[in-house]
């Protein structure tokens, strides 16, 4: 294989055996690929910071869609769209915009699916403003309001702001000291001083700048504004081009008005962030927010698809951002696949936490969440010192509110010792929603098999009500094993999948395909030593 060929395969994260393709295959037929040799590496998240005074991106790998960042004095905070998963709007902790640590979950209350937030802080006092779609038949579509004294809560119950027509708030004040939320759309509502209700109807004030005609997008979509003042100007950073579909759809545009009630004049450089070819690292990048760093320079933050890697859904991207003499910005860092200097100043910490869970704490809202809980969702859960104890529910993984984890590697592992109770099935999943799923479960005769959100009756299950099961996500191969004797020996369980398809452009949702465990039947499960283990390949290219 040619040198140039081989840097290409890099630059995009792929390898010549990943393609079905030897590492020196020139035009003859491809060498079946070897069983590779795995590394196991950290656990956990991919590690941004190099280490070096630079890091690569994304700082949020796996699922962090739509970020909202806040500066509160040396301390930055982020939440994101957490959709069905609760506890939701889990917050995250910065002191140099690379390295972050969850905080917890400010959300406990299933008000919907939770979509792009606002994290605001006024007069001492913290705001999230959430939006939901109705997800249930004890949900509906609004946006609702919770707040704090401390970002460690505990945060208010929320309050509907009964505003069905609108997503993606963004807090803002006004020059005059007016509090206002924008809205998708161009569109704007007026607060009261305190934050907790709206006055009046909203209103149409602003029209994003539109791209060419012959451009490969979504749609329109003008959505996810965020509006900050710097110096003169207050200044609205917006999505157009719809937030997946095409690689190319996704962009960020901005415009800037001396006054909260405009006029706006628009960018004369839109778009500011866009995809331009498939070839890219990252794809439909933009929902953005600018924010300024440490050392007083300034950086974007939004998000995007990975390519090739739908199924992590939108990840977390950092970018620098230029003031310029026309009072203008530009936002730099080129399509992202490539290391840049840190933030000047701040402090780094340790990033993320370990996913593997002896399950001694409670980690829900942390590392756990479950899907599209019922109210009393968390009573389901004890433990107990000798691991998690699940009572069992529903039929089937699509009705279980099983407990999932969002990851950020390519490759991975995770594996769980999973004891049977009473009459039960429980297993681990690969859940993308109740729609669409795969994984391995058992009861203490049979195995079945989940695959495209279908479940299906295997053969015999010869370890009875308990055993290890693992399952391993090779770039979206997906293969089964498991253990009757403790982990000494280990049998490939006869049904692989293929499950780069499991995503938004096939399902809707816009969410990604977790990690996850659950029990259905009259019994319950016991979940003991789950570990996770990223992957990677000896081999070079």
């Amino acid at each position: 294989m040619s040198t140039n060929r081989r840097s290409a395969l890099k630059a995009l994260g792929l390898s010549p055996l990943a393609l079905g393709l030897s590492a020196d295959a020139k035009t003859s037929a491809p060498k079946a690929k070897a069983p590779p040799v795995w590394a196991k590496t950290f656990e956990g998240q991919r590690q941004a910071d190099l280490g070096n005074g630079t890091f690569l991106n994304p700082i949020m790998a796996g699922d962090h869609p739509d970020p909202a960042i806040l500066k509160d004095g040396a301390d930055y905070y982020m939440a994101f769209s957490s959709f069905d998963a609760y506890p939701g709007c889990t917050i995250w902790h910065s002191n140099d915009l690379v390295n972050w640590q969850p905080i917890g979950a400010a959300l406990t209350k299933n008000i919907g699916s939770v979509w792009a937030v606002s994290l605001e802080k006024h007069t001492g006092r913290y705001f999230l403003y959430i939006p939901t779609k109705q997800a249930g038949p004890d949900t509906k579509t609004s946006i609702y309001v919770i707040s704090a004294d401390k970002i460690t809560g505990p945060w208010s119950a929320p309050i509907d702001l009964d505003l069905p027509n609108h997503i993606d708030p963004c807090h803002c004040v006004g020059e005059d000291g007016s509090r206002w939320l924008f809205l998708s759309g161009g569109d704007r509502v007026r607060l009261s001083d305190d934050g907790l209700s709206r006055i009046g109807e909203p209103e149409h004030v602003y029209d994003p700048w539109h791209y060419p005609d012959e451009w490969d997008v979504e749609s329109f979509s003008p959505e996810g504004p965020k509006v900050m003042r710097h110096g003169a100007y207050y200044y609205v950073v917006t999505a157009v081009g719809g937030t997946a579909g095409p690689p190319t759809g996704h962009m960020v545009v901005a415009a800037r008005s001396k006054s909260i009630n405009g006029p706006w004049e628009q960018h004369p450089r839109n778009p500011l962030v866009h995809t331009i070819s498939q070839a890219e690292k990252w794809w439909s990048r933009g929902h953005a927010s600018l924010i300024e760093g440490p050392g007083g320079d300034w950086w974007a933050v939004y998000h995007g698809y990975e390519n090739g890697f739908w199924t992590l859904g939108r990840q977390t991207l950092l970018a620098p951002v230029t003031w310029t003499k026309d009072g203008w910005f530009d936002i730099g860092g080129g399509d992202l696949s490539k290391p840049l200097p840190k933030p000047k100043g701040g402090r780094a910490q340790k990033h993320g936490i370990p996913l593997s869970d002896d399950f001694s704490t409670d980690r829900t809202g942390i590392v756990w969440n479950f899907f599209r809980p019922a109210a009393n969702e968390a009573a389901r859960v004890s433990r107990d010192g000798d691991g998690l104890v699940l009572k069992a529910t529903g039929t089937a993984p699509k009705d279980s509110a099983p407990l999932l984890m969002v990851v950020g590697d390519q490759a991975y592992e995770f594996e769980c010792d999973i004891e049977l109770v009473g009459n039960t099935r429980a297993g681990l999943l690969l859940f993308y929603d109740d729609k669409l799923y795969c994984g391995i479960s058992f009861d203490a005769k049979n195995y079945q098999t989940h695959q495209y959100g279908m479940d299906r009756n295997r053969p015999p299950n010869p370890h009875g009500n308990r055993m290890l099961v693992r399952v391993r996500n090779d770039r979206h191969i997906v293969s089964f094993h498991t253990s009757g004797d403790g982990g000494k020996t280990w049998k490939r369980y006869d049904r692989g999948m293929e499950v780069s398809g499991y995503h938004h452009n096939v399902r809707n949702g816009f969410m990604m395909l977790k990690p996850g465990l659950y029990a259905t039947g009259e019994g319950s499960a016991r979940f003991r030593r789950f570990k996770y283990c990223a992957l990677g390949e000896t081999e070079k290219i």
